[in-house]
């Protein structure tokens, strides 16, 4: 069942202070029942036991739907990315019922062979316009986020935070509510942005510096978190209002390029098997030359560096999948490329809240049962037209001479973002594609919309297959 008494203690804050209740109905007068609020259990058919519940409240079809979708996609992405997964459970507690504002605050219990993990998410509804709101949707917009995301920095410092987790995405920021004083309160996974073994983070921001920040939903909501009504009901609504972009759900925010301009020379720098311990170098160089990028990751070493996969995704660059181990997939079976693509999906997913929708198969090489695979998951293969080579010369002049010697419009280039010898490349090729006129651009923005399982070399010109090096 979900809990009993949907009022409940906030964690203790960063600085140790006790934080102050969330702002919930009361349930000792039998408010659930009174309004006919019950309770759905999700079939447990997964790869491990699970016990997983979500409230149904009535005339707030959207939330209901989003609920059992977000329990859905936990579970399926806990049991696709740990091997070791060994059961889950989830429950659910109303963060704020009011006005016409209902939050409903989601805790997840992930088990697996090193023990219990805890993890948070709050969606809203606002029965106004019948939307179910992700908890980014309380701010304006991708600008207010990051303002966010530095106000928690500042607050967390001091604090055994790792370098970088920190990012202004929907996957870290999906658990936003209010307290009873209608202070912003964030709160982290377990593990998320700091070890394991300090707990569950989180931060308090003072309703005066939350307010300009806030979108109309979001000051509704926190005016919904001071005023606690016990004859709330959802309003039924005739339209759904209009969707808007989601603050930390890149794709919304980040601008595209015009790559079907006669006079844009776009093209594509795209590094793979990373991210490396030089990536965060070379995420410096790109935001210096304000410059895109598309990076086709390894699960393994996702795992190894996930900060940087953060960053990477909150700097607007684009992320694929790579696979887990990197290996020829022409000679695998469907369920094992499936094994080697979709927990690549997962992990990325986690971590930024988006998956991906594209893939480089290891060393170039594809064929039917790898294509039918990724039109599955989602994911068009790319591979490339201009290969650098970096994985035979670890010679950063020859790396950026082959570059720039080979680009031309509508160009993918391939890199490896683990050698240092490319890093160091890149500003050198980054000048010498702006003196020649060419604009970066992500695989995505060069190519357009592209099509699960069909295979792209470049744009607008036909190329055939690369040959692959050992690196590729």
């Amino acid at each position: 069942m979900g809990d009993a008494n949907l009022s409940h203690p906030l964690p203790t804050a960063a600085n140790g202070s006790q934080e102050t209740h969330l702002t919930c109905p009361d349930t000792e007068t039998g408010w659930s029942q009174e309004r006919g609020l019950t309770e759905e259990a999700v079939p447990d058919d997964y790869a491990v036991p699970v016990t997983a519940n979500y409230p149904v409240i009535p005339n707030a079809d959207a939330l209901n739907e989003r609920l059992a979708e977000a329990v859905d996609q936990r579970v399926g992405n806990f049991t696709v990315v740990n091997p070791s997964a060994t059961g889950f459970e989830a429950d659910w507690e109303i963060s704020v019922a009011a006005d016409g504002i209902v939050g409903v605050r989601m805790t997840w219990t992930e088990e697996d062979s090193q023990g219990e993990h805890l993890g948070y998410e709050t969606h809203w509804y606002d029965a106004e316009t019948g939307r179910a709101a992700y908890s980014t949707e309380l701010l304006a917009g991708q600008e207010q986020l990051e303002a966010l995301n530095e106000l928690v920095i500042a607050q967390l410092e001091g604090e055994e935070i790792s370098q970088d987790a920190l990012q202004p995405v929907l996957g870290l920021y999906d658990s936003i509510a209010f307290n009873d004083d209608g202070n912003l309160v964030v709160e982290f996974d377990e593990g998320q942005v700091a070890p394991e073994s300090e707990g569950r983070v989180s931060a308090v921001i003072a309703s005066t510096e939350a307010a300009p920040l806030l979108s109309n939903f979001g000051t509704h909501a926190q005016e919904a978190a001071r005023a606690v009504e016990e004859d709330f009901t959802a309003e039924v609504v005739e339209t759904i209002g209009e969707a808007t972009p989601v603050p930390g759900r890149m794709e919304d925010w980040t601008e595209s390029i015009d790559c079907t301009d006669s006079n844009t020379r776009c093209v594509a720098l795209t590094f793979d098997d990373g991210p490396g311990s030089r990536t965060p170098d070379l995420l410096d160089t790109l935001a210096e030359h304000d410059a895109p990028a598309t990076f086709f990751q390894t699960g393994e070493m996702i795992d190894r560096y996930p900060e940087t996969v953060r960053r990477a995704y909150a700097e607007g660059h684009q992320l694929g999948n790579h696979t887990i181990n990197h290996p020829d997939l022409t000679p695998l079976d469907a369920a094992e490329i499936r094994d080697e693509l979709a927990p690549v999906n997962e992990q990325i997913w986690r971590l930024t809240g988006d998956r991906p929708v594209i893939q480089r198969p290891p060393y170039g090489a594809t064929n039917e049962t790898v294509a039918e695979v990724s039109q599955e998951l989602g994911l068009a293969q790319i591979l490339w037209n201009v290969d650098t080579e970096d994985w035979k010369d670890r010679d950063s002049e020859i790396v950026a001479q082959r570059a720039l010697d080979d680009a031309q419009p509508g160009a993918i280039i391939l890199m490896h973002d683990i050698h240092d010898t490319t890093v160091d490349a890149v500003p050198a090729i980054l000048e010498g594609l702006a003196e020649d006129g060419y604009t970066l651009a992500t695989v995505s923005d060069l190519l357009g919309e592209t099509e699960p399982g069909e295979l792209y070399y470049s744009r607008g010109r036909p190329t055939l297959p690369p040959e692959s090096g050992p690196d590729a």
